[in-house]
């Protein structure tokens, strides 16, 4: 009869004794009749309930309620307002195909929700409920807003935690300082504003995924960050102020957001990821922004971006994984945003990881997004990084010849090298020939002798500085002269290959 009154008047139906030990609905103290209500006057209550009194409006408003049996609401239509507080449910919670203006289900235990194809014309909130075994909301379509911070939701009898696949949320959808331990599954989901997983720790101890959502559409922002825990209304939207107690998303499985589209960023900044050997952080031909690659360093399984285009690369050097463990094929970015320090050393490290067989595009991004910043000289170190990588997968021939190339123009990418190397032979050259005794081929029709001018003429193959078709050397002299003429040749041919090279842009 108080219920009957609460309901028709929009009051609060509250059953709670007062103590936090006796009134805890995830504790193990006992519930008796006195705060029990059957599942089946609820659903009467809010499918075809009596009408409110005059100037008031009917809701459902229970608090510290032992609802015994399944509240079976399957495919209903409740024009109630609903809220549930820290109650306890005997049975599973179905809904699925059901209508509600809102539905709020706060510090429950719940033993499962099924809700398929649920639509709410304002919120779904969960926040602080226990499922014991799982929750299921596919094709779910939510008004506003959807919240699940501080939840705690166990695998079904598949190892699935939350089964959302192809969801729809209007707002925001919040799991924020959430466990789930099974797989959370958010395939093909649309959210209308932003994803916060901030604080969440995620563990899929049935499979290798811990969060499967590919093909996720997310308007603004996907946050695997930090939460604070200390205050958790403060963690709608914003990272936690430097010295607030935080804690940061976790994710013990594999995640994969292949396919994903985000209107302005994903940022992992603290994110921890603990991964198995074949397990992966999948972000393969993920559309964004900008990425914020600021978690801590997988110790083992991949980071694939294979595909991925972005816009703005925010990272740091500590956050990438090791040779073997990094994928990039295909990665697109334009602009990066180191944190921290991030020298070109550890940037050309950084695309070796990703390359363990030779592959010249990460070089070739990397070089290009630098010149697009101003960074000339920075981009031909890349590039002649990316030679001498090159140069390690070639015949020994080949090989030789760009060890050639690399001491004397660098490939091209130091042409002053060129000049330097002609100066100190034709100057040791010069002094050399000096102390020699030459013979005219045509006597009488010579030019005066002079070591140096010859020395330049051997060096210089395409130009007659008029010595070298005029004189006859025997001995060591003949064969310093040939060798001259080959390090010249040597000299042009790599000046030439490294012009052409330079002209095509690496």
């Amino acid at each position: 009869m108080g219920m009957w009154q609460a309901f028709r008047n929009g009051s609060r139906y509250d059953l709670r004794a007062g103590d936090p030990i006796v009134d805890d609905p995830h504790g193990g103290h006992p519930w008796g009749p006195e705060r029990t209500v059957r599942a089946r006057i609820v659903c009467w209550l809010l499918l075809d309930g009596p009408p409110p009194l005059p100037g008031r409006v009917a809701s459902l408003k229970l608090a510290g309620v032992l609802i015994a049996g399944t509240l079976d609401l399957a495919g209903g239509t409740v024009e109630p307002y609903v809220e549930l507080d820290r109650c306890r449910f005997g049975g599973e919670v179905l809904v699925p195909e059901a209508r509600f203006a809102t539905l709020r289900l706060v510090d429950c235990a719940v033993p499962r929700l099924e809700a398929a194809r649920l639509h709410t014309e304002g919120d779904l909130h969960l926040p602080r409920c226990r499922f014991q075994h799982g929750i299921r909301m596919t094709d779910a379509q939510i008004g506003t807003d959807l919240l699940l911070n501080q939840a705690v939701v166990y695998g079904d009898r598949r190892g699935r935690a939350i089964v959302a696949d192809g969801v729809s949320v209007g707002q925001d959808l919040q799991a924020e300082l959430m466990e789930a331990y099974g797989e959370l599954s958010l395939r093909g989901a649309q959210i209308g504003v932003s994803l916060s997983l901030r604080g969440s720790r995620l563990a899929n101890p049935y499979g290798d995924r811990a969060l499967n959502a590919p093909q996720l559409t997310v308007e603004r922002s996907l946050y695997l960050t930090p939460a604070s825990v200390t205050d958790p209304v403060a963690n709608s939207g914003v990272t936690p102020a430097r010295g607030t107690r935080v804690q940061r998303f976790e994710c013990r499985g594999g995640i994969r957001l292949d396919d994903g589209r985000f209107g302005d960023a994903v940022d992992l900044a603290g994110a921890r990821f603990a991964l198995t050997d074949r397990q992966e952080l999948s972000l393969r031909r993920v559309h964004t922004p900008e990425l914020r690659f600021l978690g801590e360093r997988p110790e083992r399984g991949r980071v694939v971006l294979s595909g991925a285009r972005v816009v703005n690369l925010v990272d740091r050097s500590t956050s990438w994984p090791g040779p073997g463990r990094l994928q990039m094929g295909g990665f697109g970015y334009e602009h990066l945003v180191p944190t921290g320090s991030f020298p070109l050393a550890r940037r050309l490290e950084w695309v070796a990881a990703a390359t363990p067989e030779y592959h010249p595009e990460p070089y070739e991004r990397l070089a290009a997004v630098l010149r697009d910043s101003g960074e000339d000289a920075e981009a031909r170190r890349v590039l002649l990084a990316k030679q001498r990588r090159r140069r390690e997968t070639l015949p020994v021939g080949a090989k030789l010849w760009g060890y050639a190339q690399d001491w004397t123009v660098a490939y091209g990418y130091r042409p002053g090298r060129a000049a330097v190397w002609m100066a100190v032979l034709w100057g040791a050259c010069a002094v050399a020939f000096s102390r020699a005794e030459p013979q005219p081929l045509k006597p009488g029709e010579h030019p005066e002798w002079s070591a140096s001018i010859f020395a330049l003429d051997l060096l210089i193959p395409v130009m007659d500085l008029g010595q070298d078709g005029h004189w006859r050397l025997s001995g060591v002299w003949q064969w310093l002269a040939t060798a001259m003429i080959m390090l010249g040749w040597v000299l042009a041919t790599a000046v030439a290959a490294g012009a052409t090279r330079l002209l095509h842009r690496g």
